[in-house]
């Protein structure tokens, strides 16, 4: 019995030290949570700020008013969201840090450069597609192609990591493409795609992985 259960220790570390070989494990539940909970912020910034709380339809908003008080606003919502990207951005890798810190694993290995490589190009491709977007004024296509993009870096970004990035990055673009089909309320997108979802995304790396 003792033979057949060191048997099957063994095989659970050669399987463990397998996985850390060829994924990055060293995500952080709470850098989900931190994401979604600046995303929600942003959300609400620009409904009952930048908006005054009169719509969450900004295409009917921005049409009544002056070119000059359109423009300004437009440049607060992107300032808004480039904001939450940043500050997402940055919390991801204070969290993923201070963990591969508290398991004495380096930062900088090929296994995360690789992650790094295939989560930034689908990323800044997405961002150069934004900003065409940005000027030809075509602004209901902006959060559809913010969540797609964004997904699309998950899904890529998640075959060297935890399988939840792949999924959360599934469900990330089914909710620009939905976002593009009801161009009505992008804001509602939003703070679904990148606040709920990652909450949701956050909470459930927590409990299962670091708890």
């Amino acid at each position: 019995m003792d033979n057949k259960s060191n048997y099957s220790e063994d095989l659970k570390v050669i399987k463990k030290m397998m996985e850390e070989s060829s994924r990055f494990l060293s995500l952080s539940g709470l850098s989900g949570l931190f994401a979604g909970g600046t995303a929600l912020a942003g959300g609400i910034a620009a409904h009952f700020i930048i908006l005054r709380s009169k719509t969450s339809v900004i295409d009917e908003f921005l049409i009544n008013l002056s070119l000059q008080e359109s423009g300004k606003m437009r440049n607060l919502l992107i300032a808004d969201a480039l904001i939450v990207l940043i500050l997402a951005l940055a919390g991801a890798f204070y969290f993923s840090i201070k963990k591969l810190r508290k398991k004495g694993l380096k930062i900088w290995t090929p296994i995360s450069r690789r992650l790094l490589i295939n989560l930034f190009v689908p990323l800044i491709t997405g961002g150069f597609f934004v900003l065409m977007l940005y000027i030809a004024d075509q602004w209901l296509l902006i959060v559809p192609a913010m969540l797609i993009f964004y997904g699309l870096s998950l899904v890529n970004a998640g075959k060297f990591t935890y399988s939840e990035v792949y999924y959360l990055g599934i469900a990330e673009i089914i909710t620009g493409m939905l976002a593009a089909i009801f161009q009505g309320s992008p804001l509602f997108f939003w703070i679904f795609g990148f606040g709920f979802l990652h909450i949701g995304y956050g909470l459930l790396m927590y409990r299962k992985y670091e708890e």
